[in-house]
């Protein structure tokens, strides 16, 4: 990626596109747009995947809940992308087995799940589903509730690392000629003599300093902030803010190698349960978010109230609490509002809009980013001059990988995860590796030269940046890493370039945050 100070001295440039917004649509529109041929340029008011691409359920599915919703063009288009993610982002875009336990009492629940499910093996063009008995249940899953068991279907699903995904996107993208500036808020749109929009006013987080770029379109991806840019035009909401809320386990306490989907049993929604980077989550809920939208989104006492009556419930054995809970986080996703009563039932389903020279995305799910994407540049197309948004997969698909022999140093289980997360960078990120930096951080799979890389060479201006962002070390770890500060800091505060004053003050500013929209004591306040 490059400098900030080198993207900085490139604002000036002509750009066909500007796109508003960081997360994985944002970062989806900059990669398809690069492969276009575009000169494309995304800005970020914070720091890449900031909102709710860093803060998603990690799953990478196709929207089974969706089908059983009757919207089967959600879950065809998720259960497509979700094929083409696995073949394209091997090693960070993983397999993963998912049960769902079936109970008596619910007389047509079984038939429903297997036409279901046949369904989607139907659209994945493979069959991948398949059924067990409650003994054969039990022993896959032994913490689960036995009394009613009557077994249980499997499937084929997937996760990823949300943020890490966003950042390979970001890089293919400007591998591909394009470029891309966190810290850098949108403050306005700029308009040309016919009163169309031709740029934005743009102000560095960072230094204060405020430039107007032009563009032929601005392309807004702004997630939850969809209608806060759309505004300027004269534009009404359209979009609800829904806050889904999770909970991280460490692993020894609830162990899991594989996905578990039950019905909460307060109002029958879909819960799950998995394994993602040695811990466990839990998740996910969908309430309106009314908390003010630039502060870190955080978890409502009755949120995680809900979650643990439901893990209570489908695995009562482990007796889980409030006091197991290793870390929360919570993020708010754009939909389409449509007025229903219940969140869940809104569609997800996306929406492109074109006004004034601006067109917006919004909805969607993380699976489908580049459908995402692809819809919004034909949008933009009838402003482009030259026939640059013509639809296509022109160059590149993802950045070259590293041979792997240049990471003999590593079993393939490691190899293979550092490919999924760094291409062709891995090799260099083993090279920079200082001694005993190629072992694990305690406790994670994370290796300690990695932070040494993101740090160096990964647009980081936070302390939450890397810890959050690049690395997790903030969701994985007891009190967000900060036990293992001493350690991180000589192995990236030289290649952050701060001194000790800086130093301290992130410190202190990352624990601050980390307490306030990640302690599991909000599940208690």
């Amino acid at each position: 990626m490059l400098a900030r100070g080198q993207v900085i001295n490139r604002l000036e440039e002509q750009w066909d596109v500007i796109v508003v917004g960081g997360g994985i649509t944002g970062a989806g529109v900059l990669r398809e747009a690069s492969r276009r041929g575009m000169r494309c340029l995304l800005l970020e008011q914070r720091d890449f995947a900031w909102g709710t691409s860093s803060r998603s359920g990690k799953m990478v599915h196709g929207g089974l809940r969706y089908l059983r919703q009757g919207q089967a063009k959600t879950t065809w288009h998720s259960v497509r992308e979700r094929e083409r993610l696995l073949r394209e982002y091997a090693g960070l875009v993983e397999p993963l087995g998912f049960l769902v336990p079936l109970y008596a009492g619910k007389r047509w629940e079984p038939l429903l799940l297997k036409v279901g499910l046949s369904l989607y093996d139907l659209m994945a063009l493979r069959r991948s589903h398949r059924r067990y008995n409650a003994l054969d249940l039990s022993l896959l899953v032994p913490s689960l509730r036995r009394d009613g068991l009557l077994g249980g279907f499997w499937y084929r699903d997937a996760r990823t690392d949300d943020a890490r995904l966003v950042l390979w996107a970001i890089k293919e993208g400007v591998a591909l000629g394009g470029a891309a500036l966190n810290y850098a808020r949108v403050e306005a749109l700029l308009r040309d003599r016919r009163g169309r929009v031709c740029g934005v006013a743009v102000r560095d987080v960072v230094t204060g300093r405020t430039m107007e770029v032009e563009a032929q379109v601005v392309i807004n991806a702004a997630g939850a902030w969809t209608d806060r840019v759309r505004s300027w035009t004269g534009a009404p909401p359209r979009l609800r803010r829904l806050r889904g809320s999770h909970l991280v386990f460490p692993r020894w306490r609830f162990p899991l190698f594989q996905a578990v989907g039950f019905s909460h049993p307060r109002d029958g929604r879909l819960v799950y349960a998995f394994p993602w980077e040695q811990v466990t989550l839990v998740g996910t809920t969908d309430v309106d978010h009314d908390q003010p939208l630039d502060r870190e989104p955080r978890m409502s006492q009755s949120e995680g109230e809900y979650l643990l009556e439901g893990i209570g419930k489908a695995f009562p054995s482990l007796e889980l609490t409030a006091e197991d809970v290793m870390s929360t986080f919570s993020g708010v996703r754009p939909v389409v509002g449509t007025g229903r009563r219940d969140p869940s039932r809104e569609p997800r389903d996306h929406v492109v809009w074109a006004e004034d020279g601006m067109v917006t995305v919004a909805g969607g799910k993380l699976t489908t980013f580049s459908l995402l994407a692809r819809d919004a540049l034909n949008k933009a197309s009838a402003w482009l001059r030259g026939g640059s948004g013509a639809s296509g997969r022109p160059k590149g698909a993802r950045v070259d990988t590293a041979p792997e022999q240049y990471l003999g140093l590593l079993d393939h289980g490691r190899m293979r995860r550092l490919l999924g997360r760094y291409g062709k960078d891995a090799a260099a990120l083993v090279e920079e590796a200082g001694r005993g930096e190629l072992e694990p951080v305690p406790g994670t799979e994370i290796l300690w030269a990695e932070l040494r890389w993101a740090a160096r060479h990964e647009a980081v201006v936070h302390l939450d940046d890397l810890l959050l962002r690049r690395v997790r070390l903030g969701n994985l770890l007891p009190e967000g890493g900060a036990g293992l500060l001493d350690r991180v800091r000589p192995v990236v505060q030289p290649a952050l370039g701060w001194d000790s004053d800086r130093w301290e003050r992130e410190t202190a500013r990352y624990v601050k945050l980390w307490r306030e929209a990640y302690s599991p004591d909000l599940m208690v306040k």
